[in-house]
């Protein structure tokens, strides 16, 4: 299985079309929407997971270009300042994908970067506001 967070950002003349059922339907691709702002007749901007085969994916991302879509990888970062970080876990409470847990016995936070999604939970969690998130943007190939 292979996965990656991408910006996407559609054209007006396209934010009615069932592009995200056509990426499920013809290329066997699922999706988790992490942020999305596309309103009628204006360009939209959608942040996604998209996950599938290798191959599926490269071809999902073909079929988003070929409609004019600008498709973009986003590369993160989860910095956790550790001088402030206490070690409550409570960023661990709200990981939806088990990137970052606590190690037993230590009762030491864990990061895993491999299981993010940048979806920034743990940063709004974070009572001692040691975590952060940086999002890297480049062209997807």
């Amino acid at each position: 299985m292979y996965s990656k967070i991408l910006s996407l950002r559609f054209p007006k003349d396209i934010v009615n079309e069932p592009i995200t059922v056509n990426l499920v339907k013809e290329f066997d691709l699922s999706f988790n929407i992490l942020k999305a702002t596309i309103y009628p007749r204006k360009e939209g901007i959608a942040v996604l997971e998209l996950s599938g085969h290798r191959k599926n994916f490269q071809k999902g991302v073909r079929y988003l270009k070929g409609l004019g879509i600008k498709v973009e990888s986003i590369g993160q970062d989860i910095k956790r300042d550790d001088d402030v970080c206490f070690q409550c876990g409570a960023c661990t409470a709200v990981c939806p994908t088990g990137a970052l847990y606590i190690k037993r016995p230590e009762m030491e936070v864990v990061f895993e970067s491999e299981k993010c999604s940048a979806c920034e939970w743990c940063v709004s969690a974070c009572p001692a506001r040691a975590m952060s998130v940086k999002f890297n943007k480049g062209l997807l190939d």
